[in-house]
């Protein structure tokens, strides 16, 4: 398993003070990438860039609201200005939303939902696309992080579901037109995560989620930086189109009463 082949590449990755964003931007640090952290919170994302360079690695910070359109392309052109080209893009930014029936929704949370996690990550594609077609990158990658809802609908999440199955649609749309070009084109869709989405929820809560997850634990971040980082390495160039569970098993099927026939095994 070589990564010396991200050595030196130049990504963003949105959402990147905190949760999987913040992993992926340390996990592609430490590989010798040069990363473009993208965040809301200024303490909390230049935090995470003197933590990457307290420990050898190449990092800078641009404060952005990735529900502004304008935002995100000046964050594309801030990457480019201050590296001299474009690799790739991780697009994390995202909020969730539910836990009720649709008729519930207000009307203006359908417009803060879709702008964040829809219309955000068709801007950094079409933004960043460029970019990289404009500085010659050579293996050039675009990460969407969608979520297990865009690969099965999720009760109470109307709008958080339909934004995910979006993000999955636009994901393997553009591998189709990019492919050609050697720009591969993924998403990753993280199961129950332990990240700050999830709030100030009560442990109990945190357990029903690990519950029903047949891996019987709620995923850490870093597992999902890993793939990431696999994906942004030449050892995935014929990866492209791919929606990627990271959900321990949570999208693969319905559960249902499983009885060993002989469970001695399991302690052998």
């Amino acid at each position: 398993m070589d990564f010396t082949s991200v050595k030196g590449k130049v990504a963003i990755v949105t959402g990147a003070s905190r949760g999987i964003g913040e992993a992926i931007a340390r996990v592609y640090a430490e590989n010798g990438m040069k990363v473009v952290l993208a965040a809301r919170s200024v303490e909390q994302g230049e935090k995470v860039v003197a933590d990457i360079k307290a420990n050898g690695g190449e990092a800078t910070f641009v404060q952005t609201d990735c529900s502004d359109a304008n935002q995100i392309k000046a964050l594309v052109d801030k990457a480019v200005e201050t590296y001299g080209r474009l690799d790739g893009i991780v697009s994390n930014a995202g909020i969730g939303m539910g836990g009720f029936p649709i008729h519930e929704y207000e009307d203006e949370d359908y417009d803060k939902i879709f702008d964040l996690n829809s219309k955000a990550v068709y801007i950094g594609m079409k933004y960043a696309a460029k970019a990289m077609f404009e500085t010659k990158s050579e293996g050039g990658f675009i990460i969407n992080v969608a979520s297990v809802a865009g690969i099965m609908a999720q009760r109470g999440q109307a709008l958080y579901t339909a934004t995910k199955h979006g993000v999955v649609g636009m994901t393997k749309a553009a591998a189709l037109d990019y492919a050609p070009y050697n720009i591969t084109v993924n998403a990753i869709c993280p199961g129950y995560t332990k990240t700050s989405i999830f709030g100030d929820i009560p442990e109990v809560a945190l357990d029903m989620f690990a519950k029903d997850c047949p891996a019987q634990r709620m995923g850490n971040p870093m597992e999902c930086g890993y793939l990431a980082l696999f994906l942004a390495s030449d050892m995935a160039r014929y990866i492209t189109g791919a929606a990627i569970p990271v959900d321990g098993a949570l999208s693969a099927g319905h559960q249902n009463v499983s009885q060993w026939k002989h469970p001695e095994i399991r302690n052998n």
